[in-house]
């Protein structure tokens, strides 16, 4: 999880797709400022970013509500973390008896948006 409890956090767990496909996507806006972000993520076509999307604009809504003063243009994408989730598995039969294994990964999306004057005054 995220190690330091600076910032506002949105979390999405249980997400139906592997997290190396998301992986890649988070680290296209990872340390971006929020506008930035959110056009990145607009701009892909990946099922990822939608994902991702997502959970940075519901990190961000929880910034603005938790503290009124704030603008969007002042928050920047502090922390994305994608953890591995459990894995569904189920059988695909096959010829002649047998059976194969179908796994399908899940995983977890940790957001965290923080301040930019507050990032630059540390």
């Amino acid at each position: 999880m995220i190690a330091a409890k600076k910032g506002y956090t949105a979390h999405a767990k249980f997400v139906r797709m592997s997290p190396r496909k998301v992986r890649p996507i988070a680290n296209q806006v990872r340390r971006k400022p929020y506008p930035e972000a959110m056009s990145i993520l607009t701009a892909m076509p990946h099922k990822g970013a939608k994902l991702l999307r997502k959970v940075v604009k519901s990190a961000a809504d929880n910034a603005l509500f938790q503290n009124k003063q704030l603008d969007e243009e002042a928050l920047y994408v502090r922390h994305v973390e994608i953890n591995d989730g459990p894995r569904i598995k189920r059988f695909l039969p096959r010829g002649r008896g047998r059976a194969d294994q179908l796994i399908k990964p899940l995983c977890h999306i940790s957001v965290a948006v923080e301040e930019i004057a507050l990032a630059s005054g540390e």
